[in-house]
């Protein structure tokens, strides 16, 4: 084993470690920290640390909960550990196990905490988490100090010399960074909290059957799978209303749940606490679930199944359901209508939201389950969609035009105030009747799962646009949101404000 192999450590070795050299008199200093990319500012930070006690353990942020932004980080967990362990002024490094350096704190019990001069303003930290990590040194009997001296920023090193933006990308983003400041940016995602959303739409539950591939069957013509292991997830309008929560100060949910293979309890232990859930029961139907067949090394999908009842609500369900949101339309901001076209929203419902709600945005989805039936076309009136291309061409029966005019085109009949179109990894389009058509290109992301993507864009993006933000800025958070929810396998977890602040911060330093 060599030196530096030998200075890195586990985090439950280090605690023993850390106890053994504080009975010794030893003064220990933690540092914590991404350190994507070792700069002479690390360094610094390092040596300063250093001087305030005899030994210093660093603790660096794992792969899976670096969200600084596309393509982070540069280098993997265990490259960013053997650069930290190659310096003389570490003792000790470990890969901290957890988002943030509490339970490490905890753990290590370190005297002394030590973090960057660009950390001092702990009230105003809006992107990390050291105002809790402060309360965890007070905890611990420890003392939190800021080093001093030159600020580098990995981010802006890595955006300007190893980025993997397109050159579009690029040049969107300089230009961007000169129309608005970040503070600005962030500030308008706070803002969001004042907003009152409700949320209606398809309850849908996702479940993942993972397996390996044996091959094909030797009496059929089919591929053979060897089960692995299960997920389900919260889809559907279940998902939004969770993305939609992080931001919004009140969430309310309108969907519907089977009579049988409800699954209820789940769904509630899946919704976010500051939902109001309102669910109505389908007769004699189960809860929509939709069972795909995963390949487990590469991800890939095999088959889906859909277990529904996607026939007619029953007048008296469809009327019960109706007269209960109408008493609630004028209680809010902003209605969100998730219409993945599996029933629940009916056409007499479809009348009642596109007339009375004060801002209605609305997702119809085109799937195999609605059979391109599912159309944007079927409501009167919208203030805002998001449609996916092959959604808004089904729209206009047009499989070849450019898609500026089919936009302009569903816009105007619609009445909107702002119509978006989204186009996968080239980005999104967006028009208003007083402003020009603008585009704004994707981000580069780690794609694990593009199931629920979509909806992480439409929910963010529909907050923007209900706040009268400028469409550059409903596409800029939309794609924000898209690039963070493609990095999850399915709808594991929902796109936080923190993870936005933190991606934005990221890509405009």
């Amino acid at each position: 084993m060599t030196s530096i192999e030998k200075k890195i450590k586990s985090v439950s070795e280090l605690a023993e470690i850390s106890a053994d050299l504080k009975g010794q008199g030893k003064k220990i200093v933690l540092c914590h920290g991404v350190f994507d990319l070792l700069h002479i500012g690390h360094i610094r930070y390092l040596n300063q640390a250093k001087e305030h006690g005899d030994i210093l353990i660093v603790s660096l942020t794992p792969d899976r909960f670096v969200d600084k932004g596309p393509d982070r980080p540069a280098f993997t967990e265990i490259l960013r550990a053997e650069a930290l362990a190659s310096l003389g002024q570490t003792d000790f490094v470990t890969i901290n196990e957890w988002p943030t350096a509490v339970e490490t704190l905890r753990l290590i019990r370190p005297d002394i905490y030590a973090k960057g001069d660009e950390f001092k303003d702990v009230e105003g930290d809006t992107v990390g988490k050291i105002g809790i990590e402060a309360d965890v040194v007070k905890e611990i009997g420890a003392e939190l100090v800021f080093t001093s001296d030159i600020v580098f920023s990995s981010s802006n090193l890595i955006n300007r010399y190893l980025t993997k933006n397109s050159e579009e990308m690029d040049e969107y983003l300089r230009m961007f960074r000169t129309r608005y400041e970040l503070n600005e940016i962030l500030g308008m995602l706070d803002k969001m909290e004042e907003l009152k959303v409700l949320v209606v739409g398809d309850t849908i539950l996702d479940e993942y059957q993972i397996a390996s591939a044996l091959g094909k069957s030797s009496k059929d013509p089919i591929l053979a799978l060897k089960y692995q292991s299960h997920e389900m997830y919260a889809g559907g309008a279940l998902a939004i209303a969770n993305h939609v929560a992080n931001f919004a100060g009140e969430v309310t949910l309108f969907s519907m749940l089977g009579e049988k293979e409800r699954h209820e309890e789940f769904i509630r232990e899946k919704l976010n606490s500051k939902i109001v859930p309102h669910f109505f029961t389908q007769p004699g139907s189960p809860t929509i679930l939709k069972r795909r067949f995963i390949d487990g090394y590469s991800l890939s999908k095999v088959m889906e199944i859909y277990i529904m009842n996607d026939d007619p609500l029953p007048k008296k369900v469809d009327k019960a359901l109706c007269e209960q949101l109408e008493q609630h339309l004028n209680g809010y901001d902003l209605v969100i209508v998730a219409d993945f076209g599996h029933g629940i929203i009916t056409p007499s419902m479809v009348e009642l939201l596109s007339g009375k709600t004060p801002y209605l945005a609305v997702n119809t989805q085109a799937n195999a389950g609605n059979r391109g039936f599912n159309t944007i076309g079927k409501y009167p009136h919208v203030d805002f969609f998001s449609l996916a291309e092959h959604e808004l061409r089904l729209e206009t029966r047009d499989q070849v035009s450019d898609l500026r005019p089919l936009l302009i085109e569903v816009g105007e009949n619609l009445g909107v105030k702002l119509s978006m179109v989204t186009e996968g990894s080239r980005g999104c389009s967006l028009w208003n009747p007083v402003s020009e058509f603008v585009r704004v290109p994707s981000f580069n992301s780690n794609v694990v799962d593009r199931v629920g993507a979509g909806d992480a864009l439409f929910s963010v993006s529909a907050m923007a646009a209900c706040m009268g933000l400028h469409e550059e800025l409903v596409g800029f958070f939309g794609n924000v949101a898209g690039a963070l929810a493609v990095q999850i396998m399915g709808n594991d977890k929902s796109i936080g404000k923190q993870a936005m602040q933190k991606y934005i911060t990221a890509t405009l330093k």
